[in-house]
Order: structure tokens, then sequence, then C-alpha cells
């Protein structure tokens, strides 16, 4: 599990928390049952008029990569793909085919598998190039699904507060005992869609778009590795090749292991 996004999420509701005891209030103060359904309903009810109904359907899955916490350090690849440059310049090409078993990595395998087919180095190239491509798609859409809820939610607040206004002032002349809390309750509309928006749906979208950003780059990574091995290069130089792709903290690391 990724340990920012989770404890970035309690952070902020334990922030509120201690925040609303502060001043002196309790939770049962920002319990408005018609707000919430309004929030949540209206927001992801416009979101789904913005976007085809697949893109909308496949966000749980792409949240999972929100939420996951998955290996992402590229030294490791480096070593895989060079290992694989090792082994195919002793044995030959034909022999990857017994390693592809060993690999996790999908993108990886694919573009083992289409070497060792023997298939034309720029068609490699285009297939896996379109894979990225259609990988990042995915990924802006998905990012895009939540930083749209993340627009819709505050303004459905407010549309709430409004309707909630509206009521109050219509009953001013049953009374005015209870009118600051009506007009508070009222309030907690917009604060619903104000707390959705920055603590939920646009930090989720921002990370869903590190995500991609970090898995591109790791693909970019493999597609120069794979291409670099079918052209027979040396494994040396493919390692050289390949520690460009990588951020600072991690060229530190593969420049210790270097040696080994």
């Amino acid at each position: 599990m990724d340990i920012s996004t989770v404890g970035g999420l309690v952070l902020a509701l334990v922030a509120l928390a201690v925040s609303l005891v502060l001043e002196g209030g309790n939770f049962a103060q920002l319990i408005n049952i018609s707000a919430f359904v309004l929030i949540v309903g209206g927001t992801f009810g416009a979101t789904l008029i913005s976007f085809p109904m697949e893109e909308v359907m496949a966000l749980p899955k792409l949240l999972g990569k929100a939420f996951g916490n998955k290996d992402d350090d590229p030294t490791k690849v480096i070593d895989q793909i060079v290992t694989l440059v090792e082994k195919a310049r002793r044995e030959g090409l034909l022999t990857l085919q017994n390693e592809v078993k060993n690999l996790d990595d999908e993108f990886l395998i694919r573009g083992i598998e289409l070497v060792v087919d023997g298939t034309d180095p720029q068609a490699v190239r285009s297939i896996l190039e379109t894979d990225i491509a259609f990988m990042e798609k995915r990924h802006r859409a998905g990012s895009g699904v939540l930083e749209t809820a993340g627009g819709y939610s505050p303004t459905m607040g407010i549309i709430g507060t409004v309707m909630g206004l509206v009521n109050v002032l219509s009953h001013l002349n049953e009374g005015t005992e209870k009118l600051g809390e009506a007009i508070a309750n009222a309030f907690l509309a917009t604060f619903y869609g104000i707390f959705f928006a920055n603590v939920f749906f646009l930090p989720l979208g921002g990370k869903l778009k590190a995500k991609s950003a970090s898995e591109m780059l790791r693909r970019e990574l493999i597609l120069e590795g794979v291409l670099s091995l079918q052209a027979g290069e040396s494994p040396r130089i493919v390692r050289e090749k390949l520690e460009v792709f990588l951020p600072p903290k991690y060229k530190t690391k593969a420049k210790e292991g270097g040696g080994e």
C-alpha cells in the first residue's frame, strides 16, 4: 500500500478533526445527509455526463494504482535487462525464451517475445511505443475523471447551500429560533463540496498522474533496453545507455552497485 496516499488522507482527516475540536465543535455538527447525497450524487452524475461510461467504470482499477505500492525501482529493471543482454550474447537470442517465465513485468516480457520471434526492430519500436501511448491515454482519462469531479464538487456544494438558504428564507415567517442552525446546515453543502474536491478527488487525480509518469519512464527505459538487446550491444553500453533514464537518487544507487 502506498504510504504517502494513505498517510496523506489520514493526516487530512486528523487535521480536520483536531481543528473542529479546537474550535469547540463536535462531529454531529458536520452531519447533513441531504447535503451529502447532493454532493456525491450530483458530482458523479455530472462527471458521468462528461465522460464515456467505460472510462468512468475503469476508475476503480486505476484508483488501485493510486493506493498500491508497486516496486518501481528502475535499477532492478536495468539489472534484469543487462542480465538478458549478457545471456543473449553468450548463448543467442533464442535462449531468452526460457528466461521469460522468470520475469514479472508484462511490458518487458512482450518486448523480449517480439525480439525472440525475429520481429523487425522498427516494428518492435512501433508496437511498444503504441503500447506506451495507449497506456498513457488510459491513465490520463482516469486522472481526468477525478479532476473533473474535483471541479464539479465545490459547485455542487454551492448549489446545495443556495438550496438550503432558499429553504431557510422561505420559512422565516415561522420564527427565527432555529435560524442560525438552519443557516449552518445550509453551508455544510459547501463544506462537503470543497472537502471532497481538495482531500479526495484532486489529490488522487494528481497521484494517478505521478504514477503514470513513473510507469511511462519505466516503459521507455524497457523499450530502449529491448532494442539495445536486439541490436547486440555490449552489456556495459546497454547499462550506461539505460542509466541515463534514472533520477539522481537512483543514479547514485546504480553507481554503487555498478562494480558488482
